[in-house]
């Protein structure tokens, strides 16, 4: 099979059983792994952040959510380029050049760890250059739409996304078990010791255990290399979906182009909005992330040059149809959700349930000091994920089935009501000396809002299938997923904020009312008698 191909009709029943079924489902498979790595090198800084805890490196609480919310920011930030990626360079092209990309985070964040005494901005720069991490989503699904017909839409864009989101469950699972032992030897450096209890799956890492927090980033070198190679030999071209792709370099060329200017407006971004002395502290985050958006808009409409301009401003027609932007409020519902409850809870779980909460009757001061009874974050944290990821594709097969906004409706529903109660039972843990009592409901909370999200981010990408063309389905899902991905940076910024003041439950709470709304926009655009557009 060549490794452009020329001809592609996936509605036509005899060439996908005959030809397309054998060569989508290849690039399927191909994209899942490639796609599980990307989330795992884009949201390691949320288990990594809690390690730099527990060793003892000279950073504040706050310091450490910067972290995230720069990963989680920068990734967001990169799939807005990313949606553009397939039709500008080619799906081989691109998945092959992403992949490989990853590689300088993961091998630069293995080197800063080893050096605790190093200044903040040192990993600041890592967490955002992880970014890449994040841009992959969005090139990943907007290739993988183009690869299957409209019926199987749900069930396969399902698939790749739930598997990929099993990049969390995975790096959640395996970065705390890795740092448990000497990786590469001499080569991976000398390990630390914990000043505090960590833990993995199994149970809890005492205080004094050697551990390589280097290997967080360098294990991912063992499965990024074999993967960009069966990238490069497996993957496929489609010249109809991607007819201005040229040749490997020249597609090259124009993903790094893309990246590169990219990081302009997040880092400028980020100046303005992150507090000294990392920035300036100048605005609010609700100015400075649309801002951050707008500018990316802006820069790549006007650096873009040749083909890929026209190919951009083709491109851009998605942002003329309403439904594009009913859709990006839904996917931010569902998706947004998931991936930034999954970078915020692991260090929320370790501020709120790690240390005990006194209230001083005479001053109304809070204290809080280390609770000897705390859970492990690294041993649950990844529960949520799991199941999120896990029935993923359980809800793409059901939203092909039913409809999707039916599901989508349903799954928005209970994500107000669980909002709503992880807010009470977070107020009643932050204001507890044993925190830990109310562990189980939290964490019996997060696996339904979790599970919530995974039904709900595959319905919500059945409906892209089903509201556009061809043309204009791969872009919308990649833009949809870019602002979703902001998801990332809101979630830990607003829990952080309201932690730090005191009320944690009110980002809960402010999530709810998000949910409630996008409610009404699905029933208002897609379920009541005389919408547009019926789904179902």
């Amino acid at each position: 099979m060549p490794t452009n191909i020329k001809e592609w009709n996936p509605e036509d029943a005899a060439f996908w059983e005959t030809t397309g079924r054998k060569i989508a489902y290849r690039n399927l498979w191909i994209s899942v792994p490639a796609l599980l790595c990307g989330f795992a090198v884009w949201l390691m800084w949320g288990i990594i952040t809690v390690q730099m805890s527990n060793l003892g490196f000279p950073f504040s609480q706050d310091e450490l959510f910067t972290l995230t919310a720069i990963s989680g920011l920068a990734g967001a930030t990169m799939r807005i380029p990313s949606s553009f990626f397939i039709r500008l360079a080619g799906g081989r092209n691109v998945i092959f050049l992403t992949t490989s990309m990853l590689l300088a985070p993961a091998i630069g964040t293995g080197i800063v760890l080893q050096h605790p005494e190093w200044p903040l901005w040192t990993f600041q720069l890592m967490a955002l250059w992880s970014g890449v991490g994040g841009g992959n989503f969005a090139s990943s699904m907007s290739n993988i739409s183009t690869f299957f017909p409209k019926r199987l839409q749900g069930t396969a864009l399902g698939i790749n996304a739930g598997l990929g989101n099993f990049g969390v469950t995975t790096m959640q699972i395996l970065i705390p078990l890795v740092m448990t032992v000497s990786v590469f030897g001499a080569l991976g450096g000398e390990p630390m010791t914990l000043v505090k209890d960590s833990g993995w799956i199994f149970g809890k890492i005492l205080a004094g255990t050697p551990t390589y927090i280097q290997n967080a980033g360098l294990t991912w070198v063992l499965s990024l290399v074999p993967l960009g190679i069966i990238a490069w030999f497996g993957m496929n071209n489609l010249l109809p979906v991607s007819p201005d792709a040229g040749n490997a370099v020249s597609a090259f060329f124009k993903v790094t182009w893309l990246y590169t200017l990219v990081f302009v407006p997040a880092i400028g971004g980020l100046y303005l909005y992150l507090p000294t002395p990392t920035g300036l502290g100048m605005l609010n985050m609700w100015v400075a992330m649309p801002l951050i958006i707008v500018v990316t808009l802006v820069i790549l409409k006007l650096a873009a040059f040749g083909p890929m301009k026209e190919n951009i401003a083709k491109q851009f027609a998605i942002f003329n149809n309403k439904h594009t932007w009913s859709m990006t409020a839904l996917y931010l519902v569902t998706f947004g959700s998931f991936i930034g409850f999954s970078m915020a809870l692991p260090l929320s779980i370790a501020v709120i349930f790690g240390n005990s909460h006194v209230l001083d009757a005479a001053t109304g001061v809070w204290t809080h000091v280390k609770n000897p009874h705390a859970p492990s974050a690294l041993q649950y944290a990844w529960i949520g994920p799991f199941v999120g990821a896990l029935i993923r594709p359980v809800g793409g097969w059901i939203a092909d089935k039913v409809g999707g906004s039916i599901v989508t409706q349903i799954i928005s529903a209970v994500m107000v009501v669980a909002s709503v109660y992880a807010g009470w039972v977070l107020m009643q843990a932050y204001q507890s000396a044993t925190p830990e009592v109310y562990f189980t409901q939290f964490l019996v909370v997060f696996v339904v809002l979790f599970a919530a999200t995974g039904m709900g981010n595959g319905s919500t990408f059945r409906t892209v299938g089903v509201i556009f063309d061809r043309v204009q389905a791969g872009p919308v899902l990649g833009w949809t997923s870019a602002v979703a991905a902001y998801g990332s940076f809101i979630a830990p910024e607003v829990i952080k904020n309201q932690i730090k003041a005191g009320t944690p439950q009110n980002a809960m709470y402010g999530f709810a009312i998000f949910y409630a709304v996008c409610l009404v926009l699905n029933w208002w655009f897609y379920l009541r008698k005389g919408s547009e557009i019926r789904n179902p």
